[in-house]
């Protein structure tokens, strides 16, 4: 359509309705359409309840194993060095999987210790923070946190039935695992509670370590500009 110009050479207004509206297609063209990139890419990743089945999966195969191998190992094998290195060798693997796998892809979370140059130990506990679609599900931090916290449990009445039974030869296995699940628990404890600020700590260590070179050069630049200055007064 053409505009209609008026005396002055501009294009004349829009014509009215009849109760004092705009025309459809104006409004239309006025109205913000918001773009949704990544929409439904979003909500597949917020309906899949399981992201990491694999993590999942073996976040409680070997501390659930343990425990059933503890429960009936009588019923498979006579053998109690078989049952009791059989038993620590699944403890053993549930730990560094917990620790160094299945926390950091279902919570987010890792912990480890460090020891620096003056061979001084330093345990760090970090949370991470993800993006949206890199999240895990609460599906998965359901099941780490209660496979975490109930499998320790579990071990602590082992303890007290093995000592009330007298069956102290079992009493070194059910301490090794009550100390490396508790070990696991407590890590991830701090890591929620405090992972921010240890990671902020070791920033601010690092940022000032980085610093001393800068000041012990700007230190060194204007001892040499003093002495210039006296070179030039004498």
């Amino acid at each position: 359509r053409r505009a209609v110009r008026g005396a002055g050479g501009g294009a004349a207004p829009p014509a009215l309705r009849a109760d004092g509206s705009l025309p459809q297609a104006l409004v239309d063209d006025t109205e913000d359409v918001s773009l949704d990139f990544g929409s439904e890419e979003e909500l597949a990743l917020r309906k899949a309840r399981i992201r990491h089945p694999l993590a999942t999966f073996f976040h409680l195969f070997f501390r659930v194993s343990a425990i059933v191998t503890y429960l009936f190992c009588d019923w498979f094998s006579n053998s109690f060095v078989a049952c009791f290195v059989t038993i620590l060798l699944l403890l053993s693997f549930d730990f560094w999987s917990v620790k160094n796998v299945t926390g950091r892809l279902l919570v987010g979370l890792r912990w480890w210790n460090q020891i620096d140059e003056d061979g001084k130990s330093h345990w760090v506990f970090e949370a991470k923070r993800v993006p949206t679609i890199a999240a895990s599900t609460e599906a998965e931090a359901r099941i780490f946190w209660l496979g975490l916290i109930i499998c320790p449990v579990i071990w602590t009445l082992f303890f007290f039935s093995t000592l009330f039974s007298l069956k102290l030869k079992w009493l070194a296995l059910v301490i090794a695992g009550i100390s490396l699940q508790t070990a696991n628990l407590y890590g991830y404890i701090h890591c929620k509670l405090g992972g921010q600020k240890t990671i902020s700590r070791v920033t601010s260590r690092l940022f000032g370590t980085a610093d001393v070179p800068k000041r012990q050069s700007r230190r060194i630049s204007e001892d040499d500009t003093e002495e210039h200055g006296k070179t030039c007064t004498r």
